[in-house]
């Protein structure tokens, strides 16, 4: 779940309440911004709720106004305008609540009885939405779901980004979404879990089963580490994924193999997890598979018979192994395995090759990546006279920077992870790429010094992971005063408040004048999820004289229809 963004709020006043409950969570990301001091002191009747703040375990009929980030529905209680979420409510959904429990200035309710149904409603396809976590609004048209992800963005720049309606409208700074062209079957990974609980609905709990037939591989149910609803399919994923899938599941239980699950809680079991990842044949264009399976230890006996079924499919061409022999959850492997065919599959993305392993980031969403790149080269502006330098920050395998290296001079890439870094320069010597350099470095620790192994770039290239930018690397951009920044973010609350210091500065001495003004594109990029992608252009539209004052120098707009 996205977290408040990291640095702080600045110019919190009375004057403004609604900055009070976003305090308290980013889930009221769609939270409207007339939640005024008048709403606060509203006297609830008394045949309604008996304070204005709900009791825990009290029941509410409620009306979702909107959907807030993360996809839980926001509602209003009648008479006191107190906020509370609701998991799975949806727009126009009028329905009893229970509260749960309150968090500073909202409660969270759990839906009890839906009285009257939400808007824009269609039958959910995939027979586990009503209980997986991972399409939460998957009976929401997918129309629907865009607009709401576009409503949420739009909210968050107003109330993180400090800027105004008459700023995005009169200088069109947020473009339209982009929906994606394919709603099912588009995700490139997908990672289920062995568990040693399965995940029952309540009216399922006196069916349950002790042994083997109480085992599950699938997916985590929401709230719950330690119990796993089983999946046979998943509509997410590719056909030939969802063919591996069935074979696991079809034999895995079977108590002549030997196979167990791993256990949360005894720190017992074998299986822990099975990442399941599709590429594309660079040649072809066919379908290729790796499966990953992640174990406690390594005893590659117990993996045959299922080698065996999986190994059948056409479209497997890798079976790996990652051993994880720590008591943690992830998929990480400290060792690693090939047990069938090769260690790595292929995707084609703008033109280029890229070489994925077992661990390698890479975007989910492999058709959609394609609008999305081509939205960033775009934005870039690149001349084209290779006589640019580009600055790729978090730039993970190189994907990004590779794709702008052929209309660049020189391409400098800087990533955390060790691997991604050995990853994107095994990429860029794949598609004999050379201008580009890859740097390990934690971006979140720069110093004074950061920059001065680079010249100075003309553009920067920004994709943070969902904590957004640390204050350090902000005030080296505000420093660096470059041409153009491009800010690709997966969090659009911490993306907004990293653009209220671009754009506006920080309140230092040093960082108190505005330098930029900004581009918004907001990108879907999960489709069928509660998760957008946002794409902002930042042009430095100021230039500093000998005089002092800041000129306008560069204003560009991309009128473009997205």
């Amino acid at each position: 779940m996205a977290t408040m963004p990291g640095h702080g709020l600045r110019h919190v006043t009375t004057m403004r309440p609604w900055l009070r409950t976003f305090r308290s969570s980013t889930s009221l990301a769609s939270l409207p911004s007339h939640f005024t001091e008048d709403s606060e002191q509203a006297q609830p009747k008394t045949d309604k709720p008996s304070s204005y703040f709900p009791k825990r375990g009290q029941t509410l009929e409620l009306v979702c106004e909107s959907l807030a980030f993360k996809g839980k529905g926001m509602c209003k209680v009648a008479d006191t305008g107190f906020v509370v979420m609701c998991d799975r409510a949806l727009p126009g959904e009028r329905f009893i609540g229970r509260v749960t429990r309150r968090k500073g200035n909202y409660a969270e309710v759990t839906k009890v009885k839906t009285i009257s149904p939400h808007w824009d409603f269609v039958d959910a396809p995939c027979e586990y939405a009503s209980y997986c976590g991972g399409c939460k609004t998957q009976n929401l048209s997918y129309e629907a779901q865009v607009k709401a992800k576009e409503h949420q963005v739009h909210e968050l720049i107003i109330h993180f980004g400090k800027f105004s309606q008459t700023e995005l409208e009169s200088q069109s700074i947020m473009k339209p979404i982009v929906p994606c062209e394919i709603q099912f079957h588009y995700r490139n990974k997908m990672e289920f879990s062995f568990g040693s609980k399965k995940w029952l609905p309540r009216e399922s709990l006196m069916d349950r089963q002790d042994g083997s037939d109480n085992y599950a591989l699938g997916l985590h149910a929401p709230g719950f580490f330690d119990k796993v609803l089983n999946v046979d399919k998943c509509l997410l994923q590719s056909e030939p994924a969802n063919m591996v899938l069935a074979a696991v599941q079809d034999c895995w239980r079977d108590p002549q193999l030997g196979l167990s699950p791993y256990d949360v809680y005894s720190h017992v079991g074998f299986l822990k997890h099975l990442m399941l990842r599709t590429g594309r044949n660079v040649k072809t264009g066919i379908p290729e598979l790796m499966v990953n399976f992640v174990t406690s230890s390594y005893k590659p006996e117990l993996l045959q018979p299922l080698l065996g079924k999986i190994s059948a499919i056409p479209e497997v061409v890798s079976i790996m192994n990652n051993v994880n022999t720590s008591v943690g959850n992830t998929s990480l492997g400290e060792m690693e395995y090939t047990l069938y065919g090769k260690s790595s599959i292929m995707e084609n993305l703008r033109g280029l090759t890229f070489q994925i392993s077992a661990n390698s980031f890479f975007q989910t969403n492999t058709h959609q990546a394609e609008v999305l790149y081509k939205l960033i080269e775009d934005c870039a502006g690149l001349r084209g006279d290779g006589s640019e330098v580009v600055l790729d920050l978090f730039c993970g395998t190189g994907t990004i920077g590779l794709t702008l290296a052929r209309r660049a001079k020189h391409v400098y890439g800087y990533e955390i992870i060790p691997q991604a870094i050995a990853d994107a320069c095994l990429n860029a010597k794949l598609n004999g790429i050379q201008n580009a350099t890859f740097i390990q470095g934690d971006l979140n620790k720069i110093d004074e010094s950061f920059g001065n192994n680079f010249p100075k770039p003309d553009i920067v290239i920004s994709d943070p992971n969902r904590p957004g930018m640390h204050m350090k690397l902000i005030r080296f951009l505000l420093k660096l005063k470059a041409q153009r920044i491009v800010y690709v973010s997966c969090n659009p609350a911490t993306c907004a408040r990293d653009l209220d210091y671009l754009c506006h500065g920080v309140t230092e001495k040093a960082f108190l004048t505005p330098i930029m003004v900004t581009i918004f594109v907001t990108q879907s990029f999960q489709t069928t999820c509660s998760k957008c992608f946002l794409l902002d252009l930042q042009s430095l539209p100021w230039n500093c004289g000998d005089n002092g004052v800041w000129k306008e120098q560069e204003e560009e707009t991309h009128s473009r229809s997205l």
